[in-house]
C-alpha cells in the first residue's frame, strides 16, 4: 500500500524539515518489507480567502486533487480520536490487509478541516487534545509512520 502525507503549509529548510525527512526516509526504507511504500509528501499553500469556511473548502479541494482515486483518507485533527501507537499501526495494517492501494494522511490548515471532508474521511485522529504547530505535527506524523512499520514488523524500536 502506498502511503502519502498531505499538508496545508510548507516546511521551510531547517531542523523541522530535516527531522520529518529523516523519519520519512526510515519509513521508506523499512516499509516495503511489510507491504508499505512511501509515495510522497504533498504541500500546498494556505488558502488566502477572507473567510475561514471558504479557506477550509478551498484547502479541501486541493486535497481532493492530490488524493488518488479510492484512497483511504486519514485526517489529523485535534477533534479526532486519540490512538496509541500500536492502535495507529494496526489501523494502517488493516487497511493494507484489506487490499487498499493508497492511503493519505492529511494535516489541515490553521482554520481546521472542511465539514464535508471530515464526513467522507475514513478516520479522523489526533495526537492529543492540545493544539500543535503544523511543523511539529508533520514530524510526529512521520515518526508515527516509521513507528507503525516497526510495530508491524516486530522491530524493537517501539518498546511498550
Amino acid at each position: 500500500m502506498r502511503v502519502g502525507l498531505f499538508a496545508v503549509g510548507r516546511l521551510k529548510a531547517g531542523p523541522e524539515k530535516d527531522l520529518a525527512a529523516r523519519y520519512l526516509d526510515r519509513f521508506a526504507k523499512a516499509g516495503p518489507a511489510i507491504g508499505l511504500e512511501f509515495s510522497r509528501v504533498v504541500e500546498v499553500q494556505e488558502s488566502r480567502l477572507p473567510q475561514p469556511e471558504g479557506r477550509k473548502r478551498e484547502e479541501a479541494g486541493m486535497l481532493d486533487k492530490a488524493l488518488p482515486e479510492g484512497a483511504v483518507l486519514i485526517l489529523l485533527d485535534e477533534r479526532g480520536k486519540a490512538l496509541g501507537s500500536e492502535d495507529f499501526a494496526n489501523l494502517i495494517g488493516r487497511y493494507r490487509d484489506d487490499g487498499k492501494r493508497d492511503l493519505m494522511i492529511a494535516i489541515g490548515g490553521a482554520d481546521g478541516l472542511d465539514p464535508d471532508l471530515v464526513a467522507r474521511a475514513d478516520a479522523q485522529i489526533c495526537f492529543g487534545k492540545m493544539t500543535w504547530p503544523h511543523q511539529l505535527v508533520r514530524i510526529m506524523a512521520a515518526e508515527q509512520l516509521y513507528r507503525a512499520v516497526t510495530i508491524l514488523s516486530g522491530h524493537p524500536y517501539h518498546r511498550a
